[in-house]
């Protein structure tokens, strides 16, 4: 494989291209996107930072909490580090009970699922059941139809046969007092 692909020539060329180029500096758009997304407005008139926050994610809200209070106190010497602290730790402990919440949810109501699942898959086992239930009793009536056929037909065989015998000892006596 090395006599198809040189790979000294390859790298060399390939770090002269990195170390060459002046770095890039970050555009408009990228520096502004965060300052731009949590500064719009809805069709409401509130900002990003205003809506009501529901069902957010807590990287959202501890971002959008962070601006308001960049917002609020633009001197960083008066912050007070341990209340912030404490918050972000009650935060945590708050957001660690939702999940754990959360996940008690979850498993209740993969739980659920389960029983659901079960119960239709014993419903469709009885189905089949009854299915095959209903063929067997078909088959069966249909096998005492036809035994009540050949029975009639039996019958009419019988019938048939003892009147030829009849008929036949009657020949019999006409022949035998003829011969005489």
């Amino acid at each position: 494989m090395s006599s198809y692909y040189p790979r000294s020539k390859d790298l060399t060329r390939t770090r002269k291209s990195v170390t060459d180029s002046p770095p890039s500096s970050p555009s408009l758009t990228d520096k502004n996107y965060r300052h731009d997304r949590l500064s719009r407005y809805d069709s409401s008139g509130e900002t990003a930072t205003d809506k009501p926050l529901g069902r957010t994610s807590s990287y959202t809200r501890r971002e959008t909490r962070l601006a308001a209070l960049n917002r609020q106190e633009p001197d960083t010497s008066t912050k007070d580090y341990k209340k912030m602290y404490e918050e972000a730790l009650h935060e945590n402990e708050k957001l660690k009970t939702r999940l754990k919440d959360s996940k008690q949810e979850l498993a209740k109501l993969r739980s659920q699922l389960e029983k659901v699942t079960q119960r239709q898959d014993r419903i469709s086992e009885r189905s089949t059941v009854l299915e095959s239930e209903k063929r067997e009793k078909q088959a069966l009536e249909k096998r005492v139809s036809d035994m009540e056929e050949e029975l009639k037909v039996l019958t009419e065989l019988k019938s048939d046969n003892q009147r030829l015998k009849d008929e036949n000892g009657a020949l019999i006596r006409v022949i035998s007092k003829l011969s005489k």
